[in-house]
């Protein structure tokens, strides 16, 4: 999480508690608490309202009103299942993310006098761990256009080393697959990641090559790219 983001989240914790720990808030954003003194500190130097002190708590002495939300209720439904969804199919990244981006929404309908109700929509635990600690390193090699080397073992034990150009993220019900422009087969390959070992992100950025992007793959499968959602 960048500063400013840790930041701007402190901020909308400070709004929604009445009193707030450092240590609270070092566990909610995945941080030390000397560096929420320091964040703290930072803020009450911008002028933010903030009373309190270390080992206390702080709290928000103005709280200034968020743009008001309104969300239907299969609209909350939808963004309840999909954080936990994502809490329990993503890497801890993802899962911290959907919790701090349903926070920001469960604090804006505070404001505008809304509550958000208990969703009874679950999301059962699926072994699908094994792959989750290549995921995070993936999604960053896949925005950043960089090259992913690996150790990889096919489903009829079959070992090899791929160099590849990560082009998207697959979920497929209990597996996390990737679609890549693969050099040592010259063409598109998906993995699985539970079989992807020694995943190293290289600081080689790949080239942009017209019928080897993510684009061009969907439509050789003739796949909509609205149908993904």
């Amino acid at each position: 999480m960048r500063r400013a983001d840790r930041l701007y989240q402190i901020t909308l914790f400070l709004r929604s508690r009445p009193l707030t720990t450092a240590r609270w808030l070092a566990d909610a954003l995945n941080v030390s608490e000397r560096t929420i003194y320091r964040d703290v500190a930072d803020l009450m130097c911008t002028g933010l309202d903030i009373e309190g002190e270390a080992g206390v708590g702080y709290r928000l002495r103005q709280r200034d009103e968020l743009p008001p939300l309104t969300f239907s209720t299969a609209e909350l439904d939808a963004l309840r299942l999909g954080c936990r969804l994502v809490s329990g199919r993503g890497d801890a990244e993802l899962a911290r993310a959907a919790k701090l981006a349903l926070s920001r929404i469960e604090l804006a309908l505070k404001q505008s006098g809304h509550a958000m109700n208990a969703t009874p929509l679950y999301v059962p635990p699926l072994d699908c761990q094994s792959g989750l600690p290549a995921l995070s390193p993936l999604r960053d090699a896949t925005r950043q256009e960089r090259v992913v080397q690996f150790d990889y073992v096919r489903a009829d034990g079959t070992p090899s080393t791929r160099r590849i150009h990560p082009l998207g993220l697959f979920y497929w019900e209990s597996c996390w697959t990737l679609v890549a422009w693969c050099e040592l087969r010259d063409d598109y390959r998906h993995f699985r990641l539970d079989r992807m070992q020694g995943v190293t992100v290289l600081a080689e950025r790949f080239p942009r090559v017209s019928g080897r992007n993510l684009a061009d793959y969907l439509r050789r499968e003739g796949i909509a790219p609205e149908r993904l959602g």
